[in-house]
């Protein structure tokens, strides 16, 4: 536990929502099951194994002493989860949560529910991927963007925010895109439409509206019912050149330890053979993990322009 002891030790004060300590990178021996993050103002701290109480004392008293040098005389609000065999429990261990919870990203606000549940609301590990979005929209203003798996919708706020027209946002939650309504109206963006549908079964809609300047697929890599990466991704593949303009780009997205990249490029050049891979756009360094292939993947393609 010492390297997460260390980290607290060392860490600045945090005005955006971001990884402090990710153990699961396996860079830290003997701490892979341990995260913290910060939402500020709260700290999440995380265990994928039961934690013992001299444990959670511990780093209790590591971040209280921490805080007290970063913030004097402002109260400490930390949250401890503990997922373990298929469960999760989540527990205040000091101070509060605000509610509603609003943090901050590179300009854009995001409300996110630190208190339950095991997603929420804002995917740390994609920050680079939204600094691209926000980055490539702002060199080409105007453009449509369809948004798959949309989520609570954080590629949407970025790219209007960057200067979209128009952004598409499809996900099979009805709450997930509630929440990225709210996201839209309390960052005052206009512009975008949610569509609360399986993408399978709505293939005509998506494609009737297209194409697009950039298409983005952000899938969970397995969650019965809705996305299962090893069967479901080819045939998103088989489609994704349709959904594209000439010289327009797609970035496809995978989270799935046990698939690296030659499991999206094989695919590509197989199913979407005018679909050419550009890139890959690097994780935050906090997100350093011993094997890049086990990591978060985020490939930027691009179809080629008119002759």
């Amino acid at each position: 536990m010492q390297p997460l002891l260390d980290a607290i030790t060392t860490m600045a004060f945090p005005t955006d929502a971001q990884r402090i300590f990710h153990g699961r990178g396996g860079l830290h021996p003997g701490c892979e099951h341990w995260v913290l993050d910060a939402f500020p103002p709260v700290w999440v701290l995380t265990s994928f194994q039961p934690a013992t109480d001299d444990e959670l004392a511990a780093i209790g008293a590591a971040l209280a002493r921490r805080w007290e040098q970063l913030a004097p005389g402002q109260p400490l609000n930390w949250v401890y989860q503990c997922r373990h065999d298929g469960q999760s429990t989540t527990r205040v261990m000091a101070g509060a949560v605000p509610d509603p919870h609003w943090v901050s990203e590179d300009g854009a606000h995001y409300r996110v529910h630190v208190g339950s549940g095991q997603n929420h609301g804002l995917f740390l590990d994609m920050a680079n991927g939204r600094r691209w979005v926000r980055e490539h929209v702002a060199a080409r203003p105007g453009m449509r963007v369809l948004n798959l798996f949309a989520y609570t919708c954080a590629f949407s706020v970025v790219a209007l925010q960057a200067g979209a027209k128009q952004v598409i946002n499809l996900d099979m939650s009805q709450g997930a895109l509630g929440i990225g309504q709210h996201n839209h109206r309390y960052n005052g963006l206009t512009g975008a439409s949610f569509m609360a549908h399986d993408l399978f079964k709505t293939w005509g809609k998506v494609t009737r509206s297209g194409p697009y300047g950039l298409v983005i697929v952000d899938p969970p890599s397995y969650q019965k019912g809705s996305f299962v990466a090893t069967k479901d991704y080819a045939r998103l593949m088989r489609r994704l050149f349709d959904l594209m303009l000439p010289g327009g780009h797609a970035l496809l997205c995978l989270n799935a330890p046990e698939l690296g990249t030659d499991f999206l490029l094989d695919q590509l050049r197989e199913l979407a053979p005018d679909v050419h891979f550009v890139e890959r756009v690097a994780n935050p360094s906090a997100f350093a993990d011993v094997s890049e292939q086990r990591s978060l993947k985020v490939l930027v393609c691009r179809t080629p322009e008119l002759a």
